[in-house]
């Protein structure tokens, strides 16, 4: 996309590396115009460069400018709505097929109003890393990876072929095909440049990478300096085709980090304490940039590993700038010298570069962490801000089991059917070593590696009840591993390679063993998984498990060698080794310097270059996908994976002069803390008794070939059927039920949420749901706000929102509404009888004003209550007045001429 900026505060200068000319907007020569800026956070830096290379007098001003630069004299804090344009988009495959869909159906709408269906286009880069499809069906073989693989790709060919199709249909749009790693390792390991370059005429412009991805955990890459954050895939698509982001001037809270970490502290345990102190400080929908002299005691994949649980903490991101320790990955990871270059010189001319000279920013608020007080931790049993240490743990999870089986014995032993042993409550029946956050770092890979190996030296076997899998991040991961001679001792205890991606952190854990699933469902076992992940919100690791632990790599594998978390392994024997010696998990923890030695010796360069250097490729299987060719997509009837959406089906050519109010609305949920968009639009097991999984059967699936709700995001007849069918979902309208059932009014008949919704629509009533603190917590799904939107739903109301999932209800034309401070669904009294009459939106509804609320009981009572607009922009405001963001690209884009 040209630069059109008519940079008014002519601050565009020219930098020469090693004889190379590159245009940039000089943060330094603006401080001639704007003051001092030195002290501004390096993320805001980033912004602000972003505002100054695309001022146009229009969508950014230079009024825009001067508010990015006040923010040091206003204590860190803004009100200026500014419009930010991200260098690139990264999707994930999940994310990133619907939103490929909706551009086929954007093509289609287009075209159907005697448009170019080539005006809907990227306009901007956009990288597709499929890793979320491979599920661990098969585990703890040598075979398991291939046959995992295989039924992946048997699975998901329609989409595959969609995919392909779309490689081949849009511009600026790359595929990187399955088995290649999970998006957040390879956009660090190769995507990410630092510092991008394009075009701009005759000139090379330079300026900071920055992106946002369809996939909460693109936080990760602003471990490696990169300006990045998960956004819903309707906001993604339209910032692809050249709309801007509109956003507040953010605050930025400062985490100073000091001292190092003791021996036997990992980088899970940092990012665990991290999750739990930010969470508590309030971070949500604010920046977070660590600074201080901690900085340079972690290595940089531990920087990556603290970046990408900003979601878990609350964040917009977590941001470390640029220093000696990131030019050092860059070059250990392959890149390009003159890119290595361009990144050191282009940071130390902007005032990007972080050294121990650098004076310390200034930020909203301070949090102080001691990475000495860090403590061997786990989070869990539902949440991953729920830190616990290691040696609390078994008591952890004693107190925990009543909240999870009112009167569960933890003594009480079920015997397997195949005579493989006892479980019962606390007992570990998944071991998991998956998910960006830490297959992604080489010193707690090499951790479990060697752990495994001493183990298995002294004779520990895992518990025949334990599902066991390793999925790493990155081929890379592999290389390093066999190089070391680890990979060996991990799969005699069922560490096996299972796939490449994404898996039981997404809920793509596959099934238990029969005997063990068996005796979970019999008997109601409250059984628990210990993963490496970011994830463990209730119903999202298997349909069985209720209690799900978040731990380092080698605490999975200790776990696995354990079986239970009924056992303290800070000081309990995991077992008894050949020689009769009880053994501990002191005995075989591996000590700082054989992690560190191990990783200088055996992760290598070259591992990257080789891995990469045809990352586009694929194998055979990606090659001999089919697929069609055409600018628009041949759309299959048949097909239960890919589906033409609704959304622009009677749509006019011109939004609504003005809003309607709603009246006579119902509730379709009342809701508690902490919804997550899993507890709204579930990504793992379909349920066969669900709507989803009826539709299904229906349509001549058979069970076995339902695959995983995320898998089928690119067909909105299942996924509206699955919005609010999370197993573990709990509808205070329908007390004593789970799984998305609540009561049909004013009859009160008991029904599925979509059953209820269907007859809600056909009877014209518009829907509500109200919910308490944090709601829509979790992934970046934008399915959670399009579900919503196809069940008719107009008006969520909620105690709180996350920020993702608030900005995606109002992309999908729902209002967001926020209770004031002490009125909630209980003070309320609500039972779901009630009807809702929403004014104030006709007649100039603006950004954030007060809205009237009118709620009338079954016995004819009424009292009105003024809730918060939570529409926050003007630009968000002028979304919900087109009925969705997509609605007014489309009404933009088919208007305007094709751009090359």
């Amino acid at each position: 996309m040209p630069i059109t900026g008519c940079d008014t505060l002519e601050t565009r200068r020219t930098l020469d590396v090693d004889g190379r000319r590159y245009d940039y907007f000089s943060l330094a020569a603006a401080e001639g115009s704007l003051g001092p800026l030195s002290r501004l956070p390096f993320s805001l830096k980033v912004l602000l460069e972003n505002l100054l290379r695309w001022e146009d007098g229009r969508s950014v001003t230079v009024n825009d400018i001067k508010a990015v630069a006040a923010w040091l004299g206003d204590q860190g804090k803004a009100e200026r709505e500014i419009a930010y344009r991200p260098a690139r988009v990264l999707m994930q495959d999940f994310t990133g097929v619907p939103a490929v869909v909706d551009l086929a159906a954007m093509r289609d709408a287009v075209v159907a109003r005697g448009g170019d269906p080539s005006s809907i286009n990227p306009l901007i880069p956009v990288d597709l890393v499929i890793d979320h499809s491979v599920m661990v069906d098969f585990y703890g073989t040598q075979t398991a990876l291939g046959q995992n693989m295989g039924l992946e790709f048997l699975r998901n060919g329609e989409r595959y072929a969609f995919l392909r199709w779309g490689q081949h249909a849009f511009n600026n749009f790359r595929v990187v095909p399955p088995g290649t790693g999970i998006c957040h390792q390879v956009n660090c390991e190769y995507l990410a440049q630092v510092v991008w370059t394009s075009r701009d005429g005759d000139t090379e412009l330079a300026y900071p990478d920055t992106l946002v991805g369809t996939d909460s955990h693109t936080t990760m890459v602003n471990g490696l300096a990169v300006l990045g954050w998960g956004v819903g895939g309707i906001e993604a698509e339209a910032a692809m085709l050249g709309q801007p982001i509109s956003m507040l001037i953010p605050e930025v809270v400062g985490v100073r980090l000091t001292g190092s970490t003791r021996e036997g502290i990992t980088a899970t345990d940092v990012v665990l304490t991290v999750t739990q102190i930010l969470r508590e400080a309030g971070v949500v929908g604010k920046f977070v940039e660590f600074f201080g002299p901690g900085i340079d005691a972690l290595a940089l994949a531990d920087r990556l590993t603290i970046a990408n649980m900003a979601p878990e903490y609350g964040a917009t991101c977590g941001f470390f700038p640029i220093d000696a320790e990131t030019i050092g990955y860059l070059t250990f990871t392959g890149r390009d010298e003159a890119q290595v270059k361009l990144v050191e010189a282009y940071a130390k001319a902007q005032g990007l570069w972080r050294d121990g000279s650098t004076p310390d920013p200034v930020f909203t608020a301070i949090v102080e962490l001691d990475l000495g007080s860090v403590e061997p931790s786990l989070a869990g049993p539902k949440r991953p801000q729920d830190r616990v240490a290691l040696g609390a743990a078994r008591q952890g999870f004693a107190e925990a089991l009543p909240g999870l089986k009112a009167g569960a014995d933890l003594a009480a032993k079920v015997r397997l059917s195949d005579g493989r042993g006892d479980i019962g409550h606390g007992d570990v029946v998944i071991a998991a070593i998956t998910s960006c956050t830490n297959t992604s770092n080489p010193s707690v890979m090499i951790a479990a590696g060697l752990l495994a190996q001493k183990a298995v030296e002294k004779g520990l076997t895992r518990k025949p009840w334990v599902k066991t899998s390793l999925a790493p991040g990155s081929q890379v991961v592999e290389d390093y591993l066999k190089a070391a001679g680890l990979q060996a001792s991990l799969d005699a205890l069922g560490f096996t390679v299972a796939g490449f991606g994404c898996t039981t952190c997404i809920g793509n854990s596959g099934p238990l063993d029969e005997p063990v699933s068996r005796a979970i469902d019999d008997n109601d076992l409250v059984v628990a998984a210990v993963l490496s992940g970011n994830r463990n919100f209730e119903g999202r690791i298997s349909p069985q498990v209720k209690a799900n632990y978040l731990a380092s790599p080698p605490l999975v594998v200790a776990y696995a060698l354990a079986g239970t978390m009924n056992l303290d392994l800070a000081t309990e024997p995991l077992g008894t080794g050949t020689d009769g010696t009880a053994i501990t998990l002191k005995d075989i923890w591996p000590s700082a310097a054989e992690i560190k030695a191990a990783v200088a010796t055996f992760l290598t360069r070259d591992m990257f270059r080789r891995r990469y250097a045809h990352v586009f490729d694929g194998g055979p299987q990606w090659q001999a996908v089919t697929f069609p060719l055409g600018q628009t997509y041949a759309w299959d009837s048949a097909s239960t994976y890919i589906k033409n959406p609704p959304y622009f089906v009677g749509m006019a050519a011109a939004p609504p002069e003005d809003l309607a109010n709603i009246t006579g609305a119902r509730l379709l949920a009342v809701l508690g803390d902490s919804i997550t968009t899993d507890h709204i639009s579930p990504a793992g097991n379909i349920k066969k008794t669900s709507p989803a999984g009826v539709f299904l059967l229906g349509r001549g699936i058979a069970q076995a070939d339902f695959n995983s709700y995320g898998s089928r995001r690119g067909n909105d007849d299942v996924m509206t059927r699955g919005t609010f069918a999370n197993v573990r979902l709990k509808n205070e309208m329908a007390s004593g039920t789970e799984g998305g059932m609540t009561r049909l009014q004013p009859s009160g008949e008991l029904m599925s949420i979509f059953d209820a919704a269907m007859a809600y629509q056909a009877a014209g009533v518009p829907l509500v749901v109200v919910a308490g603190k944090e709601y829509g917590t979790g992934s970046s799904r934008d399915w959670a706000a399009k579900g919503t939107k196809l069940l008719g739903v107009k008006v969520v109301i909620a105690e709180s929102f996350e920020r993702i999932h608030r900005s995606n209800l109002v992309g999908m034309g729902i209002l967001p509404l926020q209770f004031p401070e002490g009125i909630t669904r209980k003070t309320l009294e609500l039972n779901g009888a009630e009807t809702f009459d929403i004014a104030g939106l006709s007649g100039g509804l603006v950004p954030r004003q007060q809205i009237p609320v009118k709620i009338t009981r079954n016995d004819g009572s009424c009292l009105t209550v003024a809730l918060l607009c939570r529409i926050d922009t003007m630009d968000e405001l002028d979304y919900y007045r087109h009925g969705g963001i997509l609605h007014a690209v489309l009404r933009d884009m088919a208007g305007r001429p094709n751009e090359p």
